[in-house]
């Protein structure tokens, strides 16, 4: 078993650290589907947590599966073992269910339904990310203020921010529910919409 410091690293641009990846992608048993149920059941939700802080560190918001497979996250090519594409549809359709220790909710979502190639992944859930955005607008003043969801995304004010570069289609996910808890408006048409907060 290789040890911590030997463990994999992936570099990424903009970012000073590699990806940490956990000792148990070092344990070969890791990528085949464990038979017994109470090892299986721990084998997802170790699954689950690397790919949620893999996807988290990579700012990762929707998961090509194919994509995914060929990548460092799910192909350890220092053990020469990888999972295949039905497994990896697997762990993340246990992921969709929200069967997470403590009730933690779903931890991804199928983006084109019976395809299972494209998925979320609700590192933050969109109701997160609704309180987080909140509390940002209510610490710098933005209230009754009009924004665009480009500035939101993209703009200079939200640079030192987790949600800055997010996904536009998590962000207009996150901006509906302040919309249902009464906190905010969305206007505007598909790419040009912009937001008020209450």
């Amino acid at each position: 078993m290789a040890s911590a410091s030997q463990l994999p690293t992936i570099p990424v641009p903009g970012t000073t650290t590699p990806f940490q990846f956990p000792p148990t992608y070092s344990f070969p048993p890791f990528f085949t589907p464990q038979p017994n149920s109470s090892t299986r059941l721990s084998q997802l939700q170790k699954w689950s947590s690397l790919i949620q802080s893999w996807c988290r560190h990579h700012r990762v918001y929707r998961l090509s599966l194919i994509e995914a497979v060929e990548s460092p996250l799910f192909h350890n090519a220092a053990l020469r073992k990888r999972i295949s594409l039905s497994e990896a549809r697997a762990i993340l359709d246990w992921m969709a269910r929200g069967e997470e220790e403590g009730g933690g909710g779903k931890r991804s979502e199928w983006i084109d339904g019976g395809n299972k190639t494209m998925a979320w992944i609700w590192w933050r859930r969109p109701e997160e990310w609704a309180g987080i955005i909140m509390d940002w607008v209510e610490g710098t003043g933005q209230k009754n203020m009009v924004l665009t969801v480009y500035e939101l995304v993209e703009g200079e004010g939200t640079m030192s921010q987790e949600f800055h570069g997010m996904d536009s289609d998590i962000m207009l996910k996150s901006l509906t529910i302040l919309v249902k808890r009464g906190k905010a408006q969305v206007f505007g048409s598909e790419g040009q919409e912009g937001v008020k907060f209450f």
